[in-house]
């Protein structure tokens, strides 16, 4: 598809040129043979008078239609407009193989970028399938097992009611996040910045998880600066509960999580550490990815996610024009940190 769709913007790229270059060239063609001709013209006149004044006698002055030798030569002419249509040819031809390379170089780069959004979409389509198949089975597996069941008390029933909830809550968290991702994948252009206190967005964040820290014994420790820095107060609370709640889940019973800030060189960094599972190296490059899931969050935890949190966390960021890193160690824990810049275009 992509190729089939490069060549025929390639086809239209020459098309365009080459109806343009022809046409120049049957102007310039037109017009110097005009000034070919003039010129001969002209030179035929002046050679004339100069000869009906240098050779013809007095009393033949009168003569009006006196024969003169020809003074110039029509097949010198005519080799002219041949070299000329000959020049002009070798010139569009030479125009139709640069533009031909070019074309192609100029479509491939075009449609890049659609084929990448298309290969985007197309795998976004593919994993959200994938991740919606998997509840969706399990909730039809369990209903169909104990509809068949004729001794099904109600005792069964509510347990079959309330497992069912489950898968129900798994998809809701699901489709939350979808449409959270399609949210920040393509802003609507109606992001409002005002100034904004990082203490009190981070305190927001905080109490947004208090209830899950709280089931394990975690505590989350705030030394965040009190800097004021334009922003979206629901994107940066989404930002950081998204990294906060990552921090819970892969986080120890009883330990801690600090969060602090530094201002430097026009940005500020937002550095929130767990002691936690960690990353390791390998997994490290795909955290952002959707749908990604580290084999140690997977086998270590049960957290029932999707892989989704840190994916719409570096949406957020690059809206921001900034930066999230994170730095890890396998059973030591992790730190993310994210820099904004003071200023917002």
């Amino acid at each position: 598809m992509f190729h089939s769709a490069r060549m025929k913007l390639t086809a239209w790229y020459l098309l365009i040129i080459m109806l343009v270059s022809v046409s120049f060239s049957i102007v310039i063609y037109k017009g110097l043979m005009s000034e070919v001709e003039r010129f001969a013209q002209s030179q035929r006149f002046r050679i004339e008078r100069q000869l009906r004044n240098e050779i013809m006698l007095p009393q033949d002055m009168h003569r009006e239609n006196t024969i003169l030798p020809p003074i110039t030569d029509p097949d010198l002419v005519a080799d002219t407009k041949r070299r000329l249509l000959f020049i002009l040819f070798v010139i569009n031809g030479s125009i139709l193989l640069l533009s031909g390379g070019l074309g192609y170089f100029l479509a491939g780069k075009t449609l890049r970028p659609i084929q990448e959004m298309l290969d985007e979409q197309n795998q976004f389509i593919t994993d959200a399938s994938h991740e919606l198949r998997t509840p969706l089975t399990s909730l039809k597996s369990a209903i169909e097992v104990n509809l068949r069941d004729k001794n099904l008390t109600m005792i069964q029933a509510k347990k079959l009611l309330a497992e069912n909830m489950n898968d129900v809550d798994k998809l809701k968290r699901l489709t939350d996040e979808l449409l959270q991702l399609a949210q920040y994948q393509k802003p609507n252009g109606k992001r409002v910045f005002v100034p904004l206190s990082l203490r009190e967005v981070i305190k927001k964040s905080i109490r947004a998880v208090e209830a899950l820290a709280k089931q394990k014994s975690i505590a989350i420790k705030n030394g965040t600066e009190d800097t004021v820095f334009p922003g979206n107060i629901h994107e940066l609370s989404d930002l950081f509960i998204i990294l906060l709640d990552n921090a819970i889940k892969y986080s120890k019973e009883k330990s801690t999580i600090r969060v602090w800030s530094k201002s430097r060189n026009g940005y500020i960094d937002i550095s929130i550490q767990d002691e936690g599972i960690g990353i390791s190296k390998d997994a490290i490059p795909h955290i952002f990815d959707r749908f990604y899931r580290a084999d140690s969050a997977r086998i270590k935890t049960n957290t029932g996610g999707y892989g989704l949190g840190l994916s719409i966390s570096k949406k957020i960021v690059d809206h921001y024009h900034g930066s999230i890193r994170v730095e890890s160690k396998v059973g030591k824990g992790s730190t993310f940190t994210v820099r904004l810049p003071f200023t917002q275009a």
